[in-house]
């Protein structure tokens, strides 16, 4: 029997929160809920690290960023350490990404056979922060809130024109695929950027949204010294000062936000139109999920950077018929139990690097088994002056830094994570056992001293590579001209045909 293919679909920034069971019932994503009907949909999924970058190679990979060394948007994620393309390719199947995976280095494939479009981010070491160096604002590369105070509508940005270049490029590469010139079976990713701010959206998606019920956040700001110590470090490196965030300004970048979600659903609905139209929908598993949220003004904040249910927690929908049984899972999962689903999925036996996989298969958690172990998190990029990590177990979040007090949230009694019960006398035992976990998981004092030495590195490096000629690492696509449209070693008749869907008799 031949394998699954496998079909990806990643948003960038997407707001776990709004996925509740699917999409919430406000969001006009046809597309998605269609999807969602079909799929096992993890209300609790987590993101391994809450930043693009170290999100998305955790998610690859299925190790943490202390343990591929990807640990800020501009750390290296290099060529030795394993990810799903390379499994999946070593097991026969082709490989293609069309978007953005956020690559840092001069490898800039990670497994793919093909990437159809280049990244919309750099490649290089000029995103560094700099522990040496806490407080530091890098201005030309840090978040601010111009993207909320400049929030609105634009029929076209520099995001959307990568979007709409991913998508074209990603419906091109499924009708190609089903031409059946390769036999072999198939993965594609397709990795957008949006809803990730700037908050600026095409008007035949903000129009939606014009009577929304959910422009303003369920917990509203609260002053700066009220927030926790990593709160405020992020508000810092926000430049939040020099800006005066109005409640128009609130509704007006979550109006936006949500236009693009919609805006996203209809390129989905374009790629799954074209699976549809290459009769290939019953044999492909699709998963749907993003590398982190958005706060969206919850509390103040905005962005990410935390691990706070906005930031960290994500949407993960899987549709894999005879697989998989659709419906609702609420025990917590992580992006870094894709990779050893897929190869469940795909009946690949990652026997040999195992121990090398932090994830866990959650295709019996699908079906009615339990998961046996916390979803795991870190954090170790701008906004942080030291690493942060996080477990997340049944109703219970613990989070810890060296530089801060510990927080311990129950998610069932307190959604919205406004009681922080790490000092609580009621809770002391639950709160030791985390304490005790998270040093049976992590040597602080490590991890806090590789990344300095990964920045220190990545800092004399970018520094001499710009100094003189210099070779960029970006992705640079290529296109083989003389096989596309008609060429005279084709026949004119063959080519007709056989790129047309659906085909003649």
């Amino acid at each position: 029997m031949k394998k699954p293919n496998i079909l990806i679909l990643m948003a960038d920034q997407l707001n776990g929160t709004l996925f509740p069971d699917g999409p919430a019932d406000f969001l006009h994503t046809p597309h998605l809920r269609k999807l969602a009907e079909n799929s096992t949909r993890f209300q609790n999924a987590y993101t391994a690290s809450p930043l693009c970058a170290p999100g998305r190679a955790a998610f690859m990979s299925g190790l943490l960023p202390s343990r591929n060394r990807v640990y800020d948007n501009a750390a290296e994620f290099t060529s030795d350490i394993p990810t799903y393309a390379h499994h999946l390719r070593r097991a026969g199947y082709q490989t293609a990404l069309s978007g953005k995976m956020h690559f840092v280095g001069p490898d800039q494939l990670h497994g793919f056979e093909e990437r159809l479009t280049t990244d919309i981010y750099p490649a290089d070491f000029g995103w560094t922060p700099d522990y040496r160096k806490p407080g530091e604002r890098i201005d030309w590369w840090y978040h601010n809130m111009s993207s909320v105070t400049e929030s609105g509508i634009a029929e076209i940005s520099n995001q959307m024109e990568y979007d709409d270049e991913v998508c074209y490029n990603a419906v091109r590469k499924i009708y190609d695929l089903g031409r059946g010139h390769d036999e072999r079976p198939w993965c594609l990713t397709v990795s957008f950027t949006h809803p990730h701010d700037p908050y600026l959206a095409r008007k035949k998606y903000w129009d939606l949204y014009e009577d929304c019920d959910h422009l303003l956040p369920e917990v509203e700001a609260w002053d700066y010294e009220d927030h926790d110590p990593h709160a405020k470090r992020i508000f810092d490196a926000n430049d939040w000062r020099n800006f005066n965030i109005t409640e128009e300004d609130v509704k007006r970048s979550r109006r936006a936000y949500f236009a693009n979600v919609s805006y996203i659903d209809d390129k989905i609905g374009e790629i799954m139109t074209a699976l549809d139209g290459i009769q290939q929908a019953d044999n492909t598993i699709v998963i749907f999920l993003s590398d982190h949220g958005d706060m969206l003004g919850e509390r103040g904040l905005w962005f990410k950077m935390n691990f706070l249910e906005g930031s960290a927690r994500v949407p993960l929908m899987i549709s894999a018929p005879g697989q998989m049984k659709a419906g609702l899972v609420t025990d917590p999962v992580s992006t870094l139990d894709v990779v050893p689903t897929l190869a469940d999925l795909a009946g690949i036996d990652l026997g040999s690097i195992e121990p090398w996989t932090e994830g866990e298969s959650i295709l019996e958690l699908a079906n009615g088994e339990s998961r046996t172990s916390p979803v795991r998190m870190e954090y170790a990029a701008e906004a942080s002056y030291a690493p942060l990590v996080c477990l997340r177990e049944g109703p219970w979040k613990y989070i810890h830094c060296e530089l801060d007090p510990p927080m311990l949230f129950n998610l069932r009694e307190d959604p919205n994570e406004l009681n922080n019960l790490a000092d609580n006398p009621d809770f002391r035992d639950i709160s030791e056992s985390f304490a005790q976990r998270t040093r049976d998981y992590w040597n602080m004092e490590d991890f806090d001293n590789a990344v300095r030495l990964s920045q220190a590195r990545r800092w004399v490096v970018y520094e001499a590579l710009r100094n003189g000629a210099y070779y960029p690492w970006d992705f640079q696509p290529l296109q083989r001209a003389s096989e596309r449209y008609m060429r005279n070693h084709l026949d004119l008749n063959d080519v007709e045909n056989n790129q047309r869907f659906p085909r003649g008799d």
